[in-house]
């Protein structure tokens, strides 16, 4: 996107500026210091110590404000771009900057997120971001994020450690060096393990450490969510709602027949994870009557009207808006809409009335859609079905609930999917096996297992009747020109292909360069691959290729997917991009008075970004709530050996995942042995500068886990594993990427990071790309 052009300024008139001229030419130029006002002025000898003496006067006066040591602007103004602290939070749950430094005067903006901001570096209270500063329609400011800077000097989120007379805050965030002392006083009160919001003060000496203030005490170290609780405030989930929204969903009434088509007598049923408590959807399949369609099938698929509930401009609508979708740990979710909506009168219960806005899509016996229409109904759910419960069923495994809906919803069903994958199978949509580990809580809120979700062939009919529906949510609004949320998806960056054929290229595998990427390619690859021993890091590396999938206005396609275009429809009760493409289509087809309105058009841009912004801080969250939780879970077993594949090769070390928990930890370089070794960043491995020997990614190891740190989510592992046999053909990598696995004068290495702050784990769960149904733990 070409950047705005700056507006053009009047040139000043020459001569010492009366203060109305002095105070317009500053707010023309966002900011300025003396010698440059008095050379637009064509200022002088004893005219500039005149404006000097008029800047100080404005100055004194409350109208302008200081700009770092030398800068003058008019109080209240900012910078185009400027560097930030995240501050505070306000009652509606928007993060707060402040610019951080030379800028006492200057107001407190709310941050509004940008698409081209850094992925997954959603921010939180304490952040330092470089922002671009927007002037409003109303004469406010707002700040759009550029780039995250990392920990700001402002706040710290930590946990209390007393040793002696001294209490220190030690940062929960790995990544991190800023350690508090607390003075007597302030710690007094503290427990060794409190986990605190603290403000950072000034250092007591030139090297020391920072002071430090307790805002508020989040909780327990021990406490078993606590690695929720550090996810939330690290990453600045907005919880709860406002009490205008509480009320708003407690006066909501059941929906009633006015207005809508009657679809109780559609047998539709919702299909889940077991733990799932809320259900924003429902399907239903018959063999199409139509002579002209022989082999064909009708597939409904029905999605909760939250739009009848959720109005544009309500409290309801505003909290829903900020929080852009639901987030979801292992102990808890963090909802966008109130109970009373998302688990009740939005949530597609078994046996009652619910509002719907439903899809009826006709497919041809080779699986493509011909038709669809949508509709607004009163349906009522036949059956509360588990992805387990219906796979069971079609195995041959019936039970009590199951045994009576076999022949005439089941197995249709699943006859429709045979139908529809054949479709999908002339798509060929990227194949990426992505495997996702579910963490189980006991009554305590202890981790007690880490086990790998089962990949059934119920979650891809749902997922591919989910896509369908999302397709035709998309189409219908394009052939009524009506603006929409897309989900959009671009193909891989030549630079990320090249990085690939590189990595093949160790495997003996070839990759054409400069061959256009498509799917298919990357589906042979992945077909070629399945069955040997590379197929899980090729799998992973195949999936790093790719770029992320976001919210636009705009259209692109669907890379992933292989369409060309794409919408979210199917979850409205926990992602706000879905209930924006509700109300277009509310509408666009005329279906009531509640659909998308003339602001939500005029903000839709801003919308999309404002929820790519929060799907990737609640990734984010998740990711980092995930890692916690499974280190918790392997304190207990620090000292034991396991399986495990390297995944990642870095100049500082290994990254090995463990094949039954699907953890992540670090092997630094500096317990890997006696010599220098040299990073290959084209073959993805290490090398031993003297012997050869390698380390390569996809090489299976034992490992035995040395350190598990529950607070930052870090593992560290010591190898117990022989290196590789040097590669003879293999070219001799650069010097320069020589890693450092010892310290000067002699004796053995040390890891990276100091003693429990190990850095830069990542967690085994993969990022999807946007596919038609991310089921809710």
């Amino acid at each position: 996107m070409a950047k705005p052009r700056s507006p053009k300024l009047t040139r000043p008139p020459q001569g010492l500026p009366d203060r109305e001229t002095l105070l317009k030419f500053l707010r023309e130029t966002g900011e300025s210091d003396k010698a440059a006002i008095a050379r637009a002025f064509g200022l002088k000898g004893a005219d500039r110590r005149a404006l000097r003496q008029l800047l100080q006067e404005l100055e004194g006066q409350g109208e302008l404000g200081r700009r770092g040591r030398k800068g003058f602007a008019p109080a209240g103004a900012l910078p185009e771009v400027g560097v930030v602290d995240v501050i505070e939070r306000d009652p509606d749950g928007d993060l707060l900057v402040r610019l951080t430094k030379g800028a006492e005067d200057a107001p407190i903006v709310p941050l509004s997120p940008d698409r081209t901001a850094e992925a997954g570096q959603a921010p939180g209270l304490g952040d330092r971001l470089l922002v671009r500063f927007t002037k409003l329609e109303s004469g406010d400011y707002e700040a759009r994020m550029i780039k995250r800077l990392g920990q700001s000097a402002h706040r710290v989120l930590g946990v209390i450690r007393k040793a002696r007379r001294e209490v220190r805050v030690e940062p929960v965030d790995r990544k991190s060096k800023t350690s508090l002392l607390l003075s007597e006083q302030e710690g007094a009160p503290l427990r060794d393990g409190d986990l605190v919001l603290a403000q950072v003060g000034p250092t007591a000496q030139r090297y020391g450490p920072h002071s430090g203030k307790v805002l508020e005490v989040v909780g327990r170290e021990d406490d078993p969510r606590a690695a929720s609780l550090i996810a939330i405030h690290t990453h600045g989930i907005p919880m709860g709602f406002s009490q205008a929204a509480e009320d708003e969903a407690e006066a909501a009434q059941p929906p009633t027949l006015s207005g809508r088509e009657d679809l109780r007598d559609v047998p539709l049923i919702t299909i889940d994870p077991a733990d799932a408590r809320d259900h924003d959807d429902a399907v239903y399949a018959e063999a199409d009557a139509d002579e002209k369609n022989p082999g064909g099938w009708i597939v409904w698929v029905a999605i909760a009207d939250v739009a009848a509930y959720v109005r544009s401009g309500s409290a309801l609508d505003e909290v829903a808006r900020d929080k852009g979708n639901s987030v979801y740990f292992p102990d808890r979710v963090e909802p966008m809409l109130p109970e009373r909506l998302s688990n009740g009168l939005c949530s597609l219960r078994e046996g009652e009335n619910r509002a719907c806005l439903a899809v009826r899509m006709v497919f041809g016996a080779d699986g493509r859609k011909r038709s669809h229409r949508f509709v607004r109904g009163l349906m009522r759910s036949a059956a509360k079905l588990s992805y387990e419960q219906a796979q069971a069923a079609i195995d041959g495994a019936t039970d009590d609930k199951t045994g009576p809906l076999l022949e005439t919803i089941l197995k249709p069903l699943w006859a429709a999917f045979a139908t529809m994958k054949k479709g999908r199978d002339v798509r060929s949509p990227l194949g990426i096996e992505s495997l996702e580990r579910k963490v189980h809580i006991d009554e305590m809120g202890r981790v007690d297992s880490v086990l790998p979700r089962a990949a059934l062939e119920a979650h891809k009919l749902i997922e591919e009747m989910m896509i369908q529906a999302n397709v035709s949510a998309a189409e219908t609004l394009e052939a009524k020109r009506s603006p929409l949320i897309y989900r959009i998806h671009d193909a891989p960056s030549p630079e990320k292909l090249q990085s690939l054929a590189d990595f093949l290229h160790t495997l003996e595998i070839s990759w054409t360069k400069g061959e256009a990427p498509r799917t298919d390619r990357f589906n042979r690859l992945l077909t070629l691959t399945r069955e040997t021993p590379h197929a899980e890091i090729v799998n992973e590396v195949v999936l790093r290729t790719q770029m992320q999938a976001h919210y636009s206005a705009e259209n692109i396609g669907h890379f992933g997917l292989n369409l060309d275009r794409y919408a979210h429809f199917t979850s409205p009760i926990r992602r706000y991009a879905d209930l924006i493409v509700h109300r277009a289509l509310v509408r666009a087809l005329g279906l009531g008075d509640d659909g998308l309105t003339d602001r939500d058009l005029a903000q839709i841009k801003d919308t999309a970004e404002r929820i790519t912004f929060a799907e990737r801080r609640a990734m984010a969250a998740e990711r980092d709530a995930m890692d916690r939780y499974i280190a918790a879970f392997l304190a207990d077993h620090v000292g034991a050996e396991f399986e495990g594949k390297i995944t990642g090769v870095t100049r500082f070390g290994l990254f090995v995942r463990l094949r039954e928990t699907g953890a992540d930890g670090l092997v630094p370089v500096s317990t890997l042995g006696g010599e220098y070794f040299i990073h290959d960043d084209k073959a993805h491995a290490l090398v031993g500068e003297r012997s050869g020997a390698r380390w390569p990614l996809g090489m299976g190891v034992q490992v035995r886990l040395t350190e598990a740190t529950p607070v930052t989510g870090g593992l560290l592992f010591e190898m117990l594993s022989e290196p590789a046999a040097p590669d003879p053909s293999a070219p001799r990598p650069r010097l320069g990427m020589r890693a450092r696995n010892d310290r000067r004068p002699g004796g053995p290495g040390r890891p990276p990071t100091k003693p429990g702050r190990p850095a830069g784990i990542r967690t085994g769960r993969k990022t999807k790309m946007g596919g038609g149904k991310r089921k809710g733990r």
